[in-house]
């Protein structure tokens, strides 16, 4: 009898230990299991961060080739003066609302005629206005659309006469990287950080006829 209630005892000790064991077991692997599962959601953040950043620049660089492509289109088709596109200085700078209004007369509304200059200078406005995105605004009248602090640059043939003709088109990205350098369009403008390293370039060549 007595060595029935000693067993007894001893079996309820062992599986008290044993449950306690099971217990502390239990609670290391929960912990480990929180660990685990909030490194992989850093990993995912971290990821979801990468992905928004490298869509917004292809966004960007979408927009951009689209502006472009439509200012060398508009220069093949007035190619007359091409002088108007480059300045005499060979070079031409837009963007950022630096041409403040709209040049007269307005090309494109019915009933206006237009010389070579003049669509040139209007193509221009137009031009600057799709790199700002004024198209798209909010309530208060902001531009919602377009590249963020655009910088467009052509170069040619200060004489407009025929030849290769550049569109650079300059803006600023979110992640820092290297300078590149397959174009200076807008590195003096000090909006890109101090090295540039958030300057991001898109370029564009042809070569228009002037005949």
């Amino acid at each position: 009898m007595e060595n029935t209630k000693r067993q007894l005892i001893l079996s309820r000790i062992c599986n008290k230990r044993s449950l306690e064991r099971s217990a502390g077991f239990t609670l290391v692997e929960v912990l480990v299991s929180v660990i685990i599962f909030s490194v992989g959601l850093i990993g995912v953040a971290r990821l979801q961060v990468v992905a928004k950043q490298n869509n917004y620049d292809a966004v960007q660089r979408v927009a951009a080739t689209s502006v472009a492509l439509d200012m060398l289109s508009r220069m093949r088709s007035n190619h007359e003066v091409l002088n108007t596109y480059v300045s005499n200085s060979g070079s031409t700078t837009v963007g950022r609302n630096s041409i403040t209004s709209e040049p007269t007369p307005i090309c494109g509304s019915s009933g206006t005629q237009c010389t070579a200059d003049q669509l040139a200078t209007h193509d221009l406005w137009e031009i600057e206005k799709a790199l700002d995105g004024i198209a798209e605004q909010d309530s208060d009248g902001n531009a919602l659309g377009g590249l963020t602090l655009p910088t467009l640059c052509i170069t040619g043939p200060a004489s407009g006469d025929s030849g290769v003709y550049t569109v650079a088109i300059a803006w600023r990205g979110k992640a820092e990287l290297s300078n590149p350098d397959s174009s200076t369009c807008g590195e003096n403008t000090g909006l890109y950080g101090d090295a540039n390293e958030f300057r991001r370039v898109l370029v564009m060549q042809t070569f228009i006829t002037s005949i």
